[in-house]
């Protein structure tokens, strides 16, 4: 690894579970410690990103259709602006990575795990963050809170709560699966409090 090399955070979690509340905080916080820092969103990040997730959050399509647009759209992020990033000694925090894939296409709509890591092996070639934070939320008080935030959900917004439940299954599990780089947040506790826990994470990991 270059000695140099900027480090990597992301945030995961359900529709409604927070992260976004969280995110100029944490990226002030590294800004304070000296490091430039990068911050971007999957799907999206890019042109070509931000095009496909238009089309990814709006437009109907079969499961397959929507797990390889999700790829597509990672490639071309990973390609064009994380890995240049990390590489200049940049920081990167970004609102979803990988995990929201094992989560979303394997746990909510049922796309086979040897599929999502034939195109996570191709796509991002090894790369993972260094930390992810997993804002973990019960799907009912994560809805009542995208409904109280969104006039018009987009298409996973609606889907109804067996879904976030089996997402949220799944995100658990992978943050079992990983959890040397997983922090599991309690999202229904007070934003005073999870950025307590949140910062307490960061000055341990990166001192």
């Amino acid at each position: 690894m270059n000695p140099m090399r900027g480090r990597f955070i992301t945030l995961e979690g359900i529709d409604g579970a927070g992260k976004s509340t969280h995110m100029p905080s944490l990226v002030q916080w590294v800004t304070q410690r000296g490091h430039q820092v990068l911050q971007t969103r999957e799907p999206g990040g890019t042109e070509l990103g931000e095009a496909l997730r238009q089309l990814l959050l709006h437009q109907d399509m079969q499961v397959d259709t929507e797990t390889l647009l999700l790829f597509a759209a990672r490639a071309e992020l990973v390609q064009a602006v994380i890995r240049p990033a990390l590489e200049r000694g940049q920081w990167v925090v970004s609102d979803r990575f990988t995990d929201a894939s094992f989560a979303y296409q394997q746990g909510g709509r049922g796309v086979a795990r040897a599929h999502l890591e034939f195109l996570e092996n191709w796509v991002v070639e090894g790369l993972q963050p260094d930390l992810t934070f997993l804002f973990d939320l019960d799907p009912v008080t994560a809805q009542q809170r995208v409904q109280r935030a969104s006039a018009k959900p987009d298409r996973f917004e609606q889907q109804g709560g067996t879904f976030f439940e089996r997402v949220r299954a799944a995100y658990l599990e992978r943050a079992t699966r990983h959890a040397s780089r997983f922090c599991v947040l309690p999202a229904a506790q007070p934003a005073t409090h999870l950025w307590s826990l949140i910062e307490q994470q960061l000055s341990r990991r990166f001192p």
